[in-house]
C-alpha cells in the first residue's frame, strides 16, 4: 500500500478552513513530476479534490476525484478524507495512464545503455548483462512494467536463494550446479541473490525516472535480504604463500609476487607501466573502476621487500612500458591469470585451489595481524574508510581484549602432546 504523504495545509479539516478561496487549486505532489493532488477551495460549500498527472510534452491532465470531507464525514466514494483522496488519485493514474510503458526487459535494456553511457567500467556491465541474461529476463523480461507487483518480486527473489549455485557450463549443454548446502553456500546465495535484486531494482528506478511506470510502490515495498555478510576471507599463510610462488610457472611467478606484495588486484597489476612506480619514496600508483565507473588514482606504500622487487623488474625499462607481461613481450588478458594460478595451486598441494584474489586477502590479512593500523591497511587497498576492511579482516586485528584475555585467562596445565602443525613448514 502507498504510504500517504503528509501535508500539514490539507490534511485536517481545520487545516483546509485556513485557506483562502482561489480558483487555482492547492497541490500536494504524490509522485514527483508525475502525479499531485489538488484541493480546489471555493467561496462556499466542501472544496473539490482533484488530481493532475503527467502526460508528456510538458502537458497535464485534470481529474475531479470527488468531495472533500469539509462538513460531512467520508464515505470512501463520493466524500473522501486528504488519505482517501490520494488512493483515488494514485488509482486513477494507473486507469488513465496505464501505468507503464514496454516490459521488464525493456527496462533492463534501457538501464545497460544507460550505464554505457555513463562511463562504467567493462566488468561492471557485463555483470549487469550476465545477471539479466541468466535470472532476470527469462522469469520477469515479459511482464509489462504496469502489471509487475511486489509479490511477483518477492517469489522471484526467493527463487534465487532456494536455487544451487550456477557452474560455468559449455555452450548448449544443460545447465550445472553446485551441489554444497552448507551455511557459506546459503550465504553466498544470498549475496548474490542480492546483488542481482539491485541491479533490477535499479533498472526499475531509471525506468520510474524515465516516466516509463507511473509508480515505483511495487519494488519500493520488497525488503533487502538480510543475513548476506561476508564470510570470513580465506588468506595464505607464510609457508603456503612460499610455496605457491615456487610452484607457479616463471612467466606468471612475477605476476604473483607482485600482488603478495602490495595487495593490489590483477587488473590494475597488469595496466602498471615503469612510470607507476616511484622508487624515491616506495609507492605504487594504482587505479580503480568502481561503482559509478569514475577512475580513481590512489598511492600504495611498499614494504623494504617490495621496493627492492619492483626496483629489479622496472630497472633499464622506459616509462611508458608495461612492468608486467608476458613472455613473448604481449600483455596479460582479462583472463589470463585462472589457469596458471589454478596449476600453481595443484602443484603446491593448496587445497582447495585458491584464485588470485587470495593474494589480496592474503597481504592484507598479514599486515593487520602484524600491527598495521586498519586505516592505513584500507588506504594500501584504496579504500576510503575502513567499513570493508572492518568487515573483511576485523577480527583478525590485535585487540585490548585479546590481549587482556590471553594474559588474565586461567591456565590449567592441559598438555598438548608431542603433536606438531605441518604448517610452518616452507
Amino acid at each position: 500500500m502507498a504510504r500517504t504523504i503528509r501535508d500539514a495545509a490539507l490534511e485536517s479539516r481545520t487545516a483546509r478552513s485556513r485557506l483562502k478561496p482561489r480558483g487555482q487549486p492547492y497541490y500536494r505532489g504524490l509522485e514527483p513530476g508525475l502525479l499531485h493532488l489538488g484541493y480546489r477551495k471555493p467561496l462556499a460549500g466542501a472544496g473539490k479534490w482533484l488530481a493532475r498527472h503527467y502526460v508528456g510534452d510538458a502537458t497535464y491532465r485534470l481529474h475531479k476525484i470527488g468531495s472533500a470531507d469539509d462538513y460531512s464525514d467520508p464515505d470512501g466514494t463520493v466524500i473522501l478524507s486528504y488519505k482517501q483522496a490520494q488512493t483515488q488519485a494514485r488509482k486513477l493514474l494507473v486507469e488513465q495512464a496505464g501505468a507503464g510503458v514496454g516490459t521488464v526487459g525493456d527496462a533492463m535494456d534501457s538501464y545497460i545503455r544507460y550505464l554505457e553511457g555513463d562511463g562504467r567500467s567493462r566488468s561492471a556491465i557485463q555483470g549487469v548483462r550476465y545477471a539479466d541474461r541468466a535470472f532476470i529476463r527469462p522469469t520477469l523480461g515479459d511482464i509489462e512494467l504496469a502489471k509487475l507487483t511486489a509479490d511477483q518480486l518477492r517469489r522471484w527473489r526467493d527463487d534465487l536463494v532456494r536455487k544451487p549455485a550456477r557452474l560455468r557450463t559449455k555452450a548448449g549443454a544443460p545447465q550445472q550446479y553446485r551441489r554444497s548446502d552448507d551455511s557459506d553456500a546459503r550465504r553466498a546465495r544470498r549475496a548474490t541473490a542480492k546483488r542481482i535484486w539491485a541491479a533490477l531494482q535499479a533498472a526499475l528506478n531509471r525506468a520510474f525516472e524515465d516516466e516509463k511506470v507511473a509508480s515505483d510502490q511495487a519494488w519500493r515495498r520488497v525488503k533487502s535480504l538480510r543475513n548476506t555478510d561476508l564470510a570470513r576471507a580465506r588468506y595464505l599463510t607464510v609457508a603456503e604463500a612460499k610455496r605457491l610462488i615456487n610452484a607457479a610457472n616463471p612467466e606468471f611467478r612475477p605476476l604473483l609476487q607482485a600482488a603478495l606484495l602490495s595487495g593490489a588486484r590483477y587488473g590494475q597489476l597488469v595496466a602498471l607501466t615503469v612510470a607507476d612506480f616511484n622508487p624515491d619514496v616506495g609507492t605504487l600508483r594504482l587505479r580503480s573502476r568502481k561503482g559509478r565507473g569514475n577512475e580513481k588514482t590512489y598511492y600504495a606504500h611498499l614494504s623494504d621487500e617490495g621496493q627492492d622487487f619492483f626496483a629489479r623488474a622496472c630497472a633499464g625499462r622506459a616509462g611508458t612500458d608495461l612492468i608486467f607481461t608476458r613472455t613473448d613481450g604481449t600483455a596479460w588478458g582479462r583472463a589470463n591469470q585462472i589457469d596458471p594460478i589454478k596449476r600453481a595451486s595443484a602443484r603446491a598441494k593448496i587445497n582447495p585451489p585458491v584464485n588470485f584474489h587470495v593474494t589480496r586477502h592474503t597481504f592484507a590479512s598479514h599486515a593487520i595481524m602484524n600491527g598495521a593500523p586498519l586505516l592505513v591497511v584500507a588506504k594500501t587497498l584504496g579504500h576510503s574508510d575502513t567499513r570493508m576492511v572492518e568487515r573483511v579482516y576485523g577480527h583478525l586485528a590485535p585487540s585490548f581484549v585479546a590481549d587482556a584475555i590471553r594474559a588474565a585467562a586461567p591456565r590449567f596445565g592441559i598438555s598438548a602432546g608431542n603433536v606438531r602443525s605441518l604448517a610452518t613448514k616452507s
